[in-house]
């Protein structure tokens, strides 16, 4: 009988120590975006981020008109019908935009996709103009260059796979380099103004291709605006944006 006592705990312990060290994994990880240097973007009231640089500072692949419409008018404007949304509904005032947007169906249903689509358009905006630079272009270095490298095969395989997910997004949307769930770095795309975050992932670089993003340069030549958009590419936020989704 002791035996068989014995046998049954030793069973019991082992069911045990299997389930505490499975059951980390069922958990979905929180997935914190700082939109800013200094943190979560406030959802309210929302502001409109100044440029961090002229309208004409990028015309090595974006024209200042095309600079001065989409942060002025299209960027405004998802600030302001954010704003709108959420002027009645003071328990969701405090939340970041981040947090809104990971709960999603939590959301009262009159405004949900209101704030699916200019929430997440002042988030993607705001990550994008600091994702340009007068002096970005060339090569990634540091550590996201090597985790490139060792996902990708190269830069320029990651380049073209990049340029090639833009180029597929049918109508409007976003091209994506993100840290996914499982902590792998991966090109996504993502519809209309939904974020990566919505998905549980963490948006390291992303290019904006909807049309009023490229059009009065280059028409219906979106290849050739997502070629150019490599000139500008401030390597130095995407290295810190790298380090944060490597933390999370």
């Amino acid at each position: 009988m002791a035996g068989v006592a014995l046998l049954l705990l030793l069973v019991f312990c082992q069911g045990t120590l299997q389930a505490e060290a499975t059951s980390p994994m069922t958990q979905p990880a929180t997935v914190a975006v700082a939109a800013l240097p200094e943190g979560e973007l406030s959802a309210y009231p929302a502001q409109l981020p100044p440029l961090p640089y002229e309208y004409g500072a990028l015309t090595k692949a974006i024209d200042a008109e095309t600079m001065q419409i989409h942060h002025d008018r299209h960027h405004a404007s998802y600030v302001k019908n954010l704003n709108a949304a959420l002027k009645q509904q003071p328990n969701l005032q405090n939340r970041s935009v981040e947090a809104l947007l990971r709960d999603l169906k939590s959301l009262p249903a009159d405004i949900r996709t209101t704030i699916q689509n200019n929430g997440g358009g002042h988030l993607n905006h705001t990550i994008f103009w600091q994702l340009m630079s007068p002096n970005g272009g060339g090569q990634p270095t540091g550590a996201i260059a090597n985790a490139i490298d060792q996902t990708f095969g190269s830069f320029d395989n990651f380049k073209k796979q990049f340029n090639e997910a833009g180029g597929a997004r049918f109508g409007s949307g976003w091209v994506w380099l993100v840290r996914n769930p499982q902590g792998q770095l991966q090109i996504t795309s993502t519809p209309n103004q939904d974020s990566p975050i919505m998905e549980g992932s963490y948006p390291i670089l992303g290019n904006d291709v909807w049309e009023h993003a490229y059009y009065l340069r280059y028409q219906n030549l979106r290849a050739e605006y997502l070629t150019n958009w490599w000139n500008v590419v401030n390597w130095q936020e995407v290295e810190r944006r790298f380090q944060l989704a490597s933390q999370q």
